[in-house]
């Protein structure tokens, strides 16, 4: 079945259900103080799709993010992930789970080499654990294992050049990819890119969507926030549109981008009225 196939006849409305969800999000709210942030009533983000998360600056997206990855705790609500209640669950026990994200703005460890932010990220390393890092014995085959995966994917992300590199010389697009690419390190199911385009210049633009949807074609589910229309239409299978905290709109791709108050969230609502009056 094509992510197309497994969105047709999903209405095109907030909250509608969909055939086999990944995450679903319940009632999740997010107070600061008097304001509030998040307000989704209702979400399901399909599994095996790519899906857009869009909306004006301050439409509560990232701060979303957050939430379902245990970077911040909601005010009410729930969610799960997989059929299992992940509610208020630690960002590192979810990317154990196979749930992982990128940042807004990018995060590397910069005195370390790209090879060393690549292998941190891997998950049950025995020889993180004190004792067990006395024999290397009990985990320098593990460690190999690693070591070739980081590899293999810095290889698909063209950063094999950079391998021995400290990250704080990449620019910023290369730091992008590294970032997609740690993410890739604990083979996760869902990946929840925030802004992946920020800072990426045209030339490597195009790479980093050929990866995404290179995910997609690897059976994984991706969540992602962006502001440039152009590349949300272009690789999106499903868009959902935040405004003021709430989703206030979801569907495909082209019927996102006809919709009055997606236009209205991002422009206005008197966005297409004269801005002047005849005298009587």
């Amino acid at each position: 079945m094509t992510t197309t196939d497994a969105l047709a006849g999903v209405a095109a409305e907030p909250g509608s259900a969909k055939p086999d969800p990944l995450l679903v999000v319940d009632g999740v709210r997010r107070d600061f103080g008097g304001m509030r942030a998040v307000d989704v009533e209702h979400l399901e983000v399909q599994r095996g799709v790519i899906t857009g998360l869009i909306g004006p600056n301050g439409a509560g997206k990232t701060t979303l993010f957050n939430l379902l990855t245990g970077f911040d705790k909601p005010t009410a609500g729930r969610w799960t992930y997989d059929g299992q209640d992940v509610t208020g669950v630690p960002a590192h026990k979810l990317a154990r789970r196979g749930m992982v994200r990128t940042f807004q703005l990018t995060r590397v460890l910069s005195r370390l080499t790209v090879l060393e932010n690549m292998k941190l990220a891997a998950v049950d390393q025995r020889g993180e654990r004190f004792m067990a890092a006395l024999l290397r014995p009990l985990w320098g085959a593990q460690e190999a294992e690693v070591e070739r995966r980081a590899d293999e994917l810095l290889e698909r992300f063209l950063l094999h050049t950079k391998r021995d590199d400290y990250a704080g010389y990449l620019s910023g697009g290369q730091r992008r990819l590294l970032e997609v690419a740690r993410a890739l390190m604990v083979d996760p199911t869902l990946v929840m890119l925030d802004e992946p385009m920020a800072g990426v210049n045209p030339a490597l633009r195009q790479d980093l969507l050929g990866h995404i949807d290179g995910l997609r074609r690897a059976g994984r589910t991706v969540l992602f926030v962006e502001h440039d229309m152009d590349v949300v239409m272009e690789i999106s299978d499903w868009v959902v549109c935040m405004a003021q905290g709430r989703v206030i709109a979801e569907g495909p791709p082209a019927v996102i981008s006809g919709n009055r108050e997606v236009i209205d969230a991002y422009l206005g609502s008197q966005h297409d009225e004269p801005t002047y009056r005849e005298e009587s």
